[in-house]
């Protein structure tokens, strides 16, 4: 039996790619699978459903969803741990491998597909990986049908004509943000990758591919642009960091984007999917949000509320927690 993990996945999938960085940085030995329509039946059979990445053991099992992947390879495989020993840095990894996931994807999407010059090149790659040895022409009417299908799905994670000023200007706050705590160190927490980093520098990696995004990442954060292609081949280069040296710039970011908007939407994103609404409004940094509620991230709430949950003592946590405005969502009764 083959000792080689299968990963199918697509560059532009930014699920794909955290994945891809995880197996990279972890030394798994894997083959990277694109995800064309010549090998969609033949993984088929792996997929509960129909989405990228997918995970194929060398025992011949079918592994999707990122964060459980890389959470059953960082179980099975050993070696240096992406999760810092600290409970404090332990759990603010996980906050912003959430973070990533749930909120980063926004600020990806939305660019991806709000702009017509964003629009053709996304579709333009994405059509030329389904069919790398179609002639041009014979990609244009795929093209259009990637343009029409994606920008009507815009609104599933929430971008919409009200939600666009405050997507972009987050966007902006946070990398300026990300990109001082990044001065100091070659990761979010140190020296060497951390689950955090996973989740997080895979969305602004593919938003950096865009032209919108990618011209805003390239001439005003140096720093973030420096760690998304160090995270493409992440590698241990010493410990992680105490809070104490990482207080100063990172609690600043935790405070304005995952305390202040995070949180907030995702409490009230669990709320609405209980409440079974079409739609739900959340004020923001005192900016109003309005979208479509997310089923999948009510789940992701409850699986990073359990991690909060298993920890033993919060005393030295939980004050962390409060003062990022992190600590009351956390909590199941939110």
């Amino acid at each position: 039996m083959s000792a080689v993990y299968k990963l199918v996945g697509a560059e532009m999938s930014p699920y794909s790619v955290k994945v891809r960085s995880y197996f990279r940085g972890k030394a798994i030995a894997h083959q990277w699978i694109v995800a064309s329509a010549a090998v969609r039946e033949e993984y088929r059979s792996y997929c509960r459903i129909p989405v990228i990445p997918v995970v194929v053991t060398p025992q011949d099992e079918g592994i999707q969803d990122s964060t459980p992947i890389i959470e059953r390879l960082e179980a099975d495989q050993g070696g240096p741990s992406i999760h810092p020993d600290d409970t404090v840095t332990y759990f603010l990894s996980c906050l912003l491998e959430e973070f990533g996931d749930e909120w980063a994807n926004k600020w990806m999407f939305h660019f991806r597909w709000a702009r017509e010059v964003d629009q053709q090149s996304a579709a333009t790659r994405l059509a030329r990986t389904r069919d790398p040895e179609a002639a041009d022409a014979a990609l244009a009417p795929m093209v259009d049908k990637i343009i029409e299908r994606m920008t009507g799905r815009v609104w599933f994670v929430g971008s919409n004509a009200q939600n666009a000023p405050q997507i972009e200007a987050g966007f902006d706050a946070a990398l300026a943000l990300l990109d001082r705590h990044l001065t100091a160190r070659a990761y979010l927490f140190g020296a060497r990758p951390s689950f955090g980093d996973f989740g997080l520098a895979p969305q602004l990696y593919s938003a950096s591919t865009d032209p919108t995004a990618g011209a805003r990442i390239a001439a005003r954060y140096p720093n973030v642009l420096a760690w998304l292609q160090r995270m493409l081949w992440p590698r241990v280069e010493g410990d992680f960091e105490d809070w104490t040296t990482l207080q100063a710039t990172l609690l600043p970011f935790l405070t304005a984007q995952v305390g202040t908007r995070f949180m907030p939407w995702t409490v009230a994103n669990l709320a609405a999917v209980r409440d079974g609404r079409e739609e739900f409004s959340v004020d923001l940094d005192g900016q109003r949000w309005t979208q479509k509620p997310q089923k999948y991230h009510a789940k992701s709430l409850a699986a990073l509320r359990q991690k909060y949950d298993g920890i033993t003592d919060k005393s030295a946590l939980d004050p962390v927690l409060e003062q990022a405005g992190c600590l009351q969502g956390l909590r199941a009764t939110a």
